[in-house]
């Protein structure tokens, strides 16, 4: 089975600075975490909001989700914390 995304939920971690969402390979749930600085374009130190980190996954939504696949693809672990590097 491949990694799938059908539930578009998404949480906002505010004490990890992350944004939360899940994966599906087959009846396996994997968790995923992205780095808040990875995806928005706030300049760093700027007070940004929960809505504002939301929106910006929202709007990158389907390159995250192929950047988590290709994480998933590489090593099938159950938990990913992806970063601005993986986005590099």
């Amino acid at each position: 089975m491949s990694l799938t995304f059908p539930n578009r939920s998404r949480s906002y971690d505010e004490a990890g600075k992350r944004i939360r969402f899940v994966g599906h390979d087959g009846m396996f749930q994997i968790s995923f975490s992205v780095a808040a600085d990875a995806i928005s374009k706030a300049p760093s130190g700027t007070a940004t909001s929960e809505a504002t980190y939301l929106a910006a996954f929202d709007t990158a939504s389907n390159s995250i989700h192929d950047i988590a696949s290709k994480a998933y693809a590489r090593t099938r672990k159950s938990v990913y914390v992806l970063t601005a590097a993986d986005f590099g």
